[in-house]
């Protein structure tokens, strides 16, 4: 399929803009027992009946353990700048502290080294979800000592590969791991506590900032941020006076999904409007948690799915979703999903416009803070066709409108730095296991061959250059 740059004058990205994909270590290593690595969290969580769809397990995955020369040559051959991926914890600490793996460490330069080659840059995530398990024993994110331990781990890295990675982000969205890992328990740790997720929020906060310290002691002049999942609230009035409700409920749920990290990261302090159950209690809160935790990022990594809609209506209505209700938005204001828009496989709203009033929002909170969306994209049903090509038109569509998004936002005067696309590769998509599929490389599992899809041909030409293509006149989606 061919794409042809809008004509006129297209939307186009910065002058150094910078392209890459996006990929996590559990999610696409394998290798679980080679080389020395430790278990994690999602190695007991997958393997305990019942918890991940199909039992499927992060054992083999895409087996990039071994076949990160080729995943290399992908990136290359899609002409990205850069690559996002994660460092496996238990990899480098085996136990979680303790005697350092070698062999670990040098996985991740060969990592570099194979990236540099080819003239790309590294972006290492250093904790995406991957707790080791033996640091889970003693209490996991909500224990303050894992905070400690985190710093620890960030200087031991940052000190064997700082001289290879162009950009470190501490932690990749803290709010998923205190929702889903430790308040409702569908991912690993597995656990429902209200308590222990609200220690958790506390101590992945101060885990950012002591890490953030020990990276830049380590490796002076590194650029260091961390990467959070951000849902705009968007609320839509009726004709009854409910402006006042929906502005409280409004006010609420922003709180819980995107001021409870983004205010003590900015601001240095919890947002007043966030539920009391969802906030650390005074006493975890130490002299000097909240300078450490507000110490300036160089950037922000900002991962963007979907919004939430909210509107006047009746709570017994309020369809399921993968969160729960959030609090505060009962009371007569309920999630909806407005008539026109589209939906992922994933049953997530599709709406770019989401995308830019939030980049356009954290521009107005943090005036001049490059911002990186450092992930954005689809679950699809992919599958080759009988030529063998996967033609994921939804995703080409799904990206196209988020690009043009970004494209905007940076037109308008947002400090847009990079794209990540989620993902390189076809993975372990945690609790679903292998049933979604993200990338825009389709990975087939049984013999782990990789087959680019359509979408990797558009992202090719996006880069390429560096503006928006027009879809082709005769677009069937």
């Amino acid at each position: 399929m061919t794409y042809v740059t809008s004509p006129g004058e297209p939307l186009a990205f910065p002058q150094g803009f910078a392209w890459g994909a996006a990929t996590a270590a559990y999610q696409i290593e394998g290798a679980a027992d080679a080389d020395g690595r430790g278990p994690s969290v999602w190695d007991t969580f997958s393997r305990t009946p019942g918890k991940v769809r199909g039992g499927d397990t992060g054992d083999v995955a895409c087996d990039s353990y071994r076949r990160y020369p080729e995943d290399a040559d992908l990136l290359a051959s899609l002409g990205l700048s850069s690559y996002r991926f994660s460092i496996s914890w238990p990899r480098i600490f085996p136990t979680g502290a303790g005697p350092v793996n070698q062999a670990g460490l040098d996985h991740y330069k060969a990592l570099l080294d194979t990236l540099a080659e080819r003239g790309i840059s590294g972006a290492a995530t250093l904790f995406h979800w991957d707790l080791p398990q033996a640091l889970q024993d003693q209490g996991g994110w909500a224990s303050r000592d894992i905070a400690l331990r985190f710093a620890d781990y960030a200087a031991v890295v940052g000190e064997a590969l700082g001289d290879r990675v162009e950009r470190w982000i501490t932690l990749n969205e803290p709010l998923v791991v205190t929702d889903l890992g430790y308040r409702t328990g569908i991912h690993a740790p597995g656990i429902a506590d209200e308590a222990a997720a609200a220690a958790a929020t506390h101590h992945l906060l101060l885990g950012h900032g002591l890490a953030t310290a020990a990276l830049r002691a380590a490796v002076p002049g590194a650029q260091v941020g961390i990467t959070l999942n951000l849902t705009p609230v968007i609320v839509t009035p009726d004709a009854n006076g409910s402006a006042a409700l929906l502005e409280r409920a409004r006010l609420v749920a922003d709180a819980k999904h995107n001021g409870v990290f983004l205010e003590p990261l900015l601001f240095g302090r919890y947002p007043e409007h966030a539920p009391a159950a969802i906030l650390p209690p005074a006493a975890l809160i130490r002299d000097g948690d909240l300078a450490a935790i507000s110490a300036p990022v160089d950037f922000l990594g900002v991962n963007y799915y979907r919004p939430q809609h909210l509107r006047p209506g009746d709570p017994a209505n309020l369809r399921l979703r993968e969160y729960p209700p959030v609090p505060g938005t009962e009371g007569g204001v309920v999630e909806y999903y407005p008539a026109g828009l589209e939906t992922t496989n994933m049953d997530w709203l599709i709406d770019p416009d989401g995308l830019y009033e939030l980049l356009v929002r954290l521009s107005k909170d943090a005036p001049g803070l490059p911002l990186y969306i450092t992930e954005n994209g689809c679950a699809a049903e992919d599958y080759p066709n009988p030529d063998g090509k996967v033609n994921d038109l939804e995703r080409i569509k799904f990206l196209h409108q988020h690009l043009e998004a970004c494209a905007r936002a940076a037109r308008d005067g947002v400090n847009l730095a990079g794209y990540y696309v989620w993902s390189l590769l076809d993975n372990f998509e945690w609790a679903y296991g292998y049933q979604k599929r993200f990338g825009i490389v389709y990975v087939d599992f049984p013999t782990g061959r990789r087959i680019p899809k359509e979408s990797a041909a558009f992202v090719a030409e996006v880069v390429r250059a560096n503006a928006i293509p027009a879809l082709p006149a005769n677009w069937p989606v």
